[in-house]
């Protein structure tokens, strides 16, 4: 017990352990971007073995207007829907079939800096597509799916894109961009788009440069990630993919290819065509240029 006496040596004594507190400076906070992860051969494949099953028992293929390109989507879109994003699909008409992309945002970010990110999800009626393009389909959905078990807090708004009917022209990113105002264009920072990210014996990963766009940030992301792992790049231009209907509508594009694959276009393009070890890579390089460019917001 305190006697009376000793409460104002007491309280001088709390006054005194309370300024000598508040003199410690705050800790300084820690403003590095947080650190991506990386993923395992089996977060990946699974996405490609369930692609190869959807093609097993619709034909053969994904391709624009069957049901093996609608179970595609669906996989998809199940996937992000659980993983708490906000998921639309956008239709499209071709060759008399309706078809859909789809779209998922990440909620949270700086809405007038949008960081898009995607790739062609259909096949050709040929063959089951899973290099091209489940590889970079699935690539993408599980960058997407770590995002949401990361909780990342982008200062860019995160979006992803699955695009259909790419295979006969492009079709669902050149209907997804007619639709944009000039503002929603003007918001979009870079898009990547990600094609073949599973080739056999790649030896390069082939990065995309939009000289015409001045886009060099996340190009110069890719390449310094790739730089650091001794893995050599090849410069290639903007074409062939869904990266040229951005390009066309004046928004900048980078992203990469491992190169055309053993087979394509073909029944032979299954699962046998991807090399799980440069799967991995490919999604691995797409998550930390996502971690790193969602970290900031351009100066302009």
């Amino acid at each position: 017990m305190t006697s009376r006496r000793s409460l104002p040596r007491l309280a001088a004594g709390v006054l005194g352990i309370s300024l000598t507190l508040s003199a410690v400076p705050a800790a300084t906070a820690d403003t590095r971007p947080p650190t991506a992860p990386t993923l395992s051969e089996q977060q990946v494949m699974l996405h490609l073995r369930a692609l190869q099953r959807i093609a097993d028992r619709n034909g053969g293929n994904r391709a624009h207007g069957t049901k093996g390109y609608a179970q595609s989507v669906a996989y998809v879109k199940r996937a992000l829907d659980r993983a708490g994003f906000r998921t639309r699909l956008v239709p499209f008409t071709h060759a008399g079939a309706t078809g859909h992309s789809l779209i998922a945002d990440w909620p949270g970010g700086d809405p007038d800096h949008v960081l898009l990110t995607g790739a062609h999800l259909d096949s050709v009626k040929e063959g089951p597509g899973i290099n091209d393009n489940g590889s970079g389909s699935a690539a993408v959905l599980a960058a997407a799916l770590q995002v949401a078990e990361s909780g990342l807090k982008p200062e860019r708004h995160l979006r992803f894109a699955w695009w259909g009917a790419e295979e006969p022209g492009l079709i669902g990113s050149k209907t997804y961009v007619g639709k944009l105002s000039e503002a929603d264009r003007r918001r979009i920072d870079v898009y990547l788009n990600f094609d073949q990210a599973g080739s056999k014996n790649t030896r390069q990963w082939l990065v995309i440069h939009d000289d015409e766009h001045g886009e060099t940030e996340a190009q110069q992301a890719l390449e310094a990630w790739f730089t650091e792992r001794n893995i050599p790049t090849f410069d290639i231009g903007v074409g062939g993919s869904d990266h040229e209907s951005f390009g066309n509508a004046g928004i900048p594009s980078s992203g990469f290819s491992t190169g055309i694959s053993d087979c394509i276009h073909e029944a032979c393009d299954d699962l046998s065509n991807v090399d799980p070890k440069t799967e991995r890579t490919s999604t691995d390089a797409i998550v930390g240029v996502l971690w790193k460019l969602a970290a900031t917001t351009p100066r302009h």
